[in-house]
Formats: structure tokens, C-alpha cells, sequence
């Protein structure tokens, strides 16, 4: 990836995608659609809460970056806006429906991301998912990483490089886990010792 995105850019930029598939009949988008498509509720994380001249600002940044144009209607004199990441990017629906899901929602599990795109793109399988994954981790510029696998999770997540690395963060242990692993192990040498003890009389 050439241009690096600020998280603006990324919202503004993934709110283009999900509205292009799932309302193309109100696609492209004003100025003031686009900014409720950033700052709605349902399928965002985190839930932001962008001011108009946010959003003009990122997408004109996204425009200059060459991955949104302007849409200048004779009828109509509001701007609209429209992503450009087909032909910028070279990328297929396949592949937009993942990066639209790991730009809206954060890091996500391969089940997580079937689910999530299912009304952007139609994964028949796991393993569908995975292959676009595979593809938007090769080649010279990857648009996406496999996250190291966190403690307690049996998945490892990916995340978009749109920003740039991924800096990666264990969850803090909750102290009452902590309390309990020890004294899991104590139980644990209690009982070693009491065998050792018990096999000094057979």
C-alpha cells in the first residue's frame, strides 16, 4: 500500500464500500449520507461520532490519495463521493467484501469475517475466506496480516495494513484468573507431592 490511512480515512473509506453493494440505489454518497454511514451504529467498531467537516476532510485526503472521486451531477448540485478501490487496487468483490469487514469492524476471526461480509459477498465456505485472505497477504504490498494468537483465544484474527502495522496488545489477565491459575498450581504441587510421598510405602 503507497498512501498509509489515518482511522478517518479507513471509517470514510469502508463506508463507501458497504453502502456501493448493500444501497447502491442512493450510491454515490452526500456529504451528510456518508457521514451517517461513518457514525452508524450497527456493524462498527468502534462506534465514532464524526462531524461533517471530518468526513469532508478524509475524503478529500482519500480523493488526492486517488482512492475516492468526486461525482458531479448536472442535476443535482450536492457532491457526491465514490471509492475507487476496483481499479486503484486491482481488488474483486471477493476481497473488498473482506477488507470492508476488517475496516468497519477491527480485527476479526476467519468465522467472524464469513458471517460479518455475508451482505457484501456470499462466502460459500471457510475455506473461500481463507483463500481471499491468503491472496491479500501475498504479493510485493499485503493489505492484510495474521495476527499472533492471543491467550485464551483458540483463533487467530487478521487486520487490514491500511494504517500501517498492527500493534498488538495482550488483554490485561483480570486478577481474579490470575488468583485462580494459582492456586491451580498449588493444587497441582500438593498433589505431586502427596504421589511422591504415598509411593515411599508401596
Amino acid at each position: 500500500m503507497e498512501h498509509i490511512l489515518d482511522d478517518t480515512e479507513v471509517r470514510v473509506l469502508g463506508a463507501l464500500i458497504e453502502k456501493e453493494i448493500t444501497t447502491p440505489d442512493y450510491y454515490p454518497l452526500s456529504l451528510n449520507a456518508l457521514m451517517a454511514a461513518c457514525n452508524q451504529s450497527s456493524n462498527r467498531h468502534p462506534v465514532v461520532h464524526f462531524d461533517e467537516d471530518t468526513v469532508g476532510s478524509a475524503a478529500d485526503s482519500l480523493r488526492e490519495k486517488g482512492l475516492v472521486h468526486l461525482v458531479d451531477r448536472g442535476e443535482s448540485r450536492v457532491t457526491k463521493y465514490r471509492h475507487v478501490l476496483y481499479e486503484a487496487m486491482n481488488m474483486g468483490r471477493p476481497a473488498i467484501a473482506v477488507m470492508c469487514v476488517l475496516m468497519l469492524r477491527g480485527p476479526q476471526t476467519i468465522g467472524e469475517i464469513r458471517t460479518r461480509s455475508n451482505r457484501l459477498y456470499d462466502f460459500s465456505s471457510l475455506e473461500d475466506v481463507e483463500t481471499t485472505l491468503n491472496t491479500l497477504m501475498s504479493g510485493e504490498f499485503p493489505l492484510i496480516v495474521r495476527l499472533p494468537r492471543q491467550s485464551g483465544q483458540k483463533e487467530v484474527r487478521f487486520a487490514h495494513l491500511l494504517s500501517g502495522d498492527v500493534a498488538v496488545t495482550e488483554p490485561e489477565t483480570a486478577p481474579e484468573l490470575d488468583r485462580i491459575g494459582k492456586l491451580e498450581k498449588e493444587i497441582e504441587d500438593l498433589k505431586n507431592q502427596f504421589e511422591q510421598f504415598r509411593k515411599q510405602f508401596e
